[in-house]
């Protein structure tokens, strides 16, 4: 019996560090005697999806993969990101390690494994922990990209997906943070109205078909539509899908629902306007009673916030401001009202006046569960560009951002309740550069965009790291700037734990329980 039970405490560690959660206790054991805080332990395999970039012949795309150094993780490891689609390929433009041997990989530096860009060829080889490889694809041909990572690799493993666009429908900065597969998403800030073009991409990372379930909301509720429903993924491929094919409803706010019937994938939204550019809108945070969206950039001239709730339920809510001085209360957007089923869209306009901020989302009431997110313009007339921000979870443990640079990298931190201090670390560069830290406390209530270090001697771009060391919890976003300063485009990336490590209960063994009784 002693055997069996350590055992059985052995599997639930294996278990987390693979899948992210477990949960054991001995029978007929409440916990309420021998709880103990869970001991956190590095996952051992992680695996994102990255969607086919742009449609545009003028697209110019950037990878950067970075793995943090986590302790506890294992000594070797692999990872590679391989093309879902056919397409043309990405680029390496500095290699790492090789996936088979650990040794540096004279492959991945000079692209050779990449150049065609085939279904299920390596397109990047990340490389060692640490220190983050980029890779490159041009125009509209680049594909969907699935990835796995095992060993030392795996922690916190992050994928960057930057795409520039010179001109047309979709222009400017579009960037995400590739994600890992799921099996539900919720995006609210989506739109069929004329003058947007919208598609949803689905990617499937397995070997098998997936079914999955397209459903969208407006004002009104439900936009019926037979099309979205029973959509197959192929095996190790994607799809994308234009909304306004899913309805013939204009409607200026629409929240999509992806729920995947069998498999799991990756999504994203897609979201290309006429007049202000174009950017991904990334999946909101799971539907919950109080919600933050992060990293509003300071010079915002419009903001427009998104909301639906799933139940059948409306939800009432607080609407703040945390600011570098404080909260603060929109004039005019005290409280918000979310009919159920419905999409709600209210108009902040220049909310941030010139500083920092995030929005707080509180239930005045009863706690009613709803998804959020936010639309952003920056720039004035004819050169006005847009991106998104959906709610967030917070940083956690670890977030990790891949691809900053020494000029047009903000980073934004919010602890809206209790003041916090954090750990923020700039990674080597990808063509040279040593690490860099520094520590900042954010006091409750407040956003600060901090002065993110930069390491010496940077060459390329860097990864950064944001660490809770106490209070909290802590939110944040990480803002990328278009090169050229005389254009708005941007791009906006919210920062939740990067799932580097996961929870693992530990238990104190009970000889008494375990032996047998006397016969």
């Amino acid at each position: 019996m002693k055997r069996t039970t350590l055992s059985l405490f052995a599997g639930a560690a294996a278990l987390a560090a693979v899948t992210g959660f477990a949960a054991v206790s001995a029978p007929g054991d409440t916990g309420a005697e021998t709880a103990e805080p869970a001991a956190r332990l590095p996952v051992e395999r992680t695996s994102l999806l990255c969607p086919a970039p742009s449609a545009s012949d003028l697209a110019e795309t950037t990878y950067t993969s970075f793995t943090p150094v986590t302790e506890g993780a294992e000594e070797k490891g692999t990872a590679t990101l391989t093309a879902a689609a056919d397409g043309a390929g990405a680029e390496a433009d500095k290699g790492g390690e090789d996936a088979e041997s650990g040794k540096d990989g004279e492959d991945a530096k000079d692209g050779e494994d990449a150049k065609d860009g085939k279904d299920g060829e390596p397109v990047l080889r990340p490389g060692a922990p640490g220190t983050p490889v980029t890779g490159t694809a041009s125009g509209a041909d680049a594909p969907a990209l699935t990835g796995t990572a095992e060993g030392s690799h795996a922690p916190g493993w992050t994928v960057q997906q930057t795409t520039e666009v010179a001109a047309g429908t979709g222009r400017g900065l579009l960037g995400l943070n590739c994600t890992a597969p799921d099996t539900e998403f919720w995006f609210p800030g989506a739109s069929t109205a004329s003058g947007r073009t919208d598609y949803v991409h689905l990617t499937n990372p397995d070997d098998s078909a997936a079914v999955v379930d397209i459903e969208l909301y407006g004002k009104d509720g439900v936009l019926k539509s037979t099309v979205g429903e029973g959509v197959t993924v192929p095996p190790g491929g994607g799809e994308s899908l234009l909304l306004s094919t899913l309805t013939d409803v204009e409607q200026t706010d629409v929240t999509v629902h992806v729920n995947v019937r069998s498999g799991r994938l990756g999504a994203a939204v897609q979201a290309l306007d006429d007049k202000t550019g174009g950017d991904w809108l990334t999946a909101a945070a799971d539907p919950a009673g109080e919600l933050v969206v992060p990293g509003i950039p300071a010079d915002a001239t419009s903001v427009r916030l998104m909301l639906f709730t799933p139940g059948g339920s409306d939800a009432d809510l607080k609407v703040r401001l945390a600011s570098p001085s404080g909260a603060i209360t929109p004039a005019g957007h005290e409280t918000v009202h979310v009919k159920a089923g419905m999409t709600t869209g209210v108009d902040l306009g220049e909310v941030t006046r010139g500083e920092a901020g995030s929005l707080v989302l509180t239930p005045t009431s009863g706690s009613v569960p709803v998804v959020a997110a936010v639309r952003v313009v920056r720039g004035e007339g004819g050169e006005q560009e847009s991106a998104f921000i959906p709610a967030s979870d917070p940083v956690g443990a670890r977030a990790t951002a891949a691809e900053n640079r020494a000029k047009g990298t903000t980073l934004s931190v919010t602890a809206p309740d209790r003041t916090a201090k954090v750990e923020v670390t700039a990674s080597a560069g990808t063509e040279g550069g040593t690490t860099a830290t520094k520590t900042f406390t954010i006091e409750g209530g407040t956003t600060q965009n901090v002065e993110v270090p930069v390491p010496a001697g940077l060459k390329g771009t860097y990864a950064l790291t944001v660490e809770t060391v106490s209070g909290g919890p802590v939110y944040a976003a990480r803002t990328l700037t278009g090169e050229d300063e005389d254009v708005a485009s941007f791009t906006v990336q919210p920062l939740p734990d990067d799932r580097g490590t996961v929870s693992v209960p530990k238990a104190e063994q009970n000889l008494s329980v375990l032996q047998q009784p006397p016969a």
